[in-house]
């Protein structure tokens, strides 16, 4: 008789895209590779609603406007205690739904791509044996991920595995996968990678073609006096994609409709073609973005990051030679003039960029968590 296919619950927020597109790259994984079934739910969303929106609402705007003090909550909490009165509160949202939504799915295993807490808490209360799996989705660690009752930690870097040691998680609970991105990012054969998927400019020799990713809404700062700038250097293609930003995108199309060298795009679904026709990026530096430009072995050039999170990942990347900050418009022109007139700096940020590639992150979580589900005596820990 055949085994019941594993049910797998990951729970998400739609803060943004990226914990969203983590969660849908490792269900992709998991049903393929385990013919599991998979379930999505935005807690947030589902037990609270109206505080969803209001909290999503002062996120974005928080990010436009006020992004000091953004930033300044984000790093005085980096080190929170899950356990602590600040951390309990936090973890509490949801737990109610979340009840609903085990008794009704009863799955075999729960992941979360968000730092929204609350099943370790309900585990305890309702004495459920219930593997729980942290997926970290930046190259920086806030004290809101770690929780002593979670059982296994996929995070971007060695660098992130040692700090979740030192700061109290038990190394053999955290692998170095990094972090989980769409397959299309990994073709799985040369034939694949070498078939056209979308027409796209052909590369011409002696032209660099710059990729610039302005967001999921279209949110990169000062975007329109940028692409002033880079339209004016010689030898130079630009790819500009505007993501769900309408007005955004009209405009650049009436400012260069006559420009044979700039292309724009609204909300696309074949990132990995672009970037693979890309020489660089500019980009905002979220976690998923960047894996993907690290993927795609892309120097990276980051602008105005915010701080917090996005800072705090710019600042890592920076640090390993894969990524160059601008905090001006004039820095920007500046680095890609630099990566342009000077191949040895390209090829050199390239080989740190490949020191921080990892291989199909997603389908190594899946494989992971399903050796644990078959051999509940190794890592998984369950209570």
């Amino acid at each position: 008789m055949e085994a019941a296919a594993p049910k797998i619950l990951i729970l998400y927020a739609s803060y943004g895209e990226g914990h969203v597109q983590a969660a849908r790259a490792i269900m992709d994984s998991l049903r393929r590779i385990g013919r599991c079934e998979v379930k999505l739910l935005d807690l947030m969303a589902e037990s609270h609603p109206w505080l969803n929106d209001l909290t999503k609402f002062v996120y974005m705007q928080s990010f436009k406007t006020i992004p000091q003090l953004y930033g300044w909550v984000y790093n005085i909490t980096r080190e929170m205690q899950a356990k602590s009165a600040f951390g309990s509160v936090l973890h509490s949202f949801g737990m109610r739904q979340l009840a609903l939504t085990l008794d009704k799915e009863k799955p075999d295993l729960v992941i979360h791509t968000f730092p929204q807490l609350a099943l370790p808490v309900l585990r305890r209360k309702l004495r459920m044996k219930l593997p729980i799996a942290n997926v970290v989705t930046d190259f920086d660690l806030h004290g809101r991920w770690l929780h002593p009752d979670i059982d296994r930690y996929y995070v971007a870097t060695e660098d992130i595995q040692q700090e979740a040691a030192q700061r109290g998680i038990p190394i053999e609970r955290i692998v170095a996968t990094g972090i989980p991105i769409h397959a299309s990012f990994y073709p799985m054969s040369v034939e694949e990678a070498a078939k056209p998927q979308h027409t796209l400019p052909q590369p011409l020799s002696g032209t660099t073609t710059l990729l610039i990713m302005a967001g999921a809404y279209g949110v990169l700062s000062g975007i329109l006096d940028i692409c002033q700038r880079l339209s004016q250097l010689p030898q130079l293609r630009l790819l500009i994609v505007c993501g769900r930003n309408q007005q955004l995108k009209a405009e650049l199309d009436t400012l260069y409709a006559d420009h044979p060298d700039i292309y724009t795009y609204g909300f696309v679904d074949y990132v990995p073609a672009l970037m693979q026709a890309s020489d660089m990026v500019i980009t905002k530096p979220g976690g998923i973005t960047l894996s993907e430009s690290i993927a795609s072995g892309l120097p990276i050039l980051v602008f105005r990051p915010v701080p917090g999170q996005e800072l705090n990942n710019a600042l890592y990347l920076e640090q390993k030679g894969a990524a160059r900050i601008a905090r001006t418009t004039e820095e920007l022109i500046q680095h890609c003039i630099d990566l342009i007139s000077t191949p040895s700096l390209a090829a050199e940020m390239k080989q740190s960029i490949e020191l921080l590639r990892k291989p199909h992150p997603a389908d190594q979580i899946a494989k992971d968590i399903l050796h644990q589900l078959v051999d509940k005596s190794t890592s998984i820990r369950t209570t």
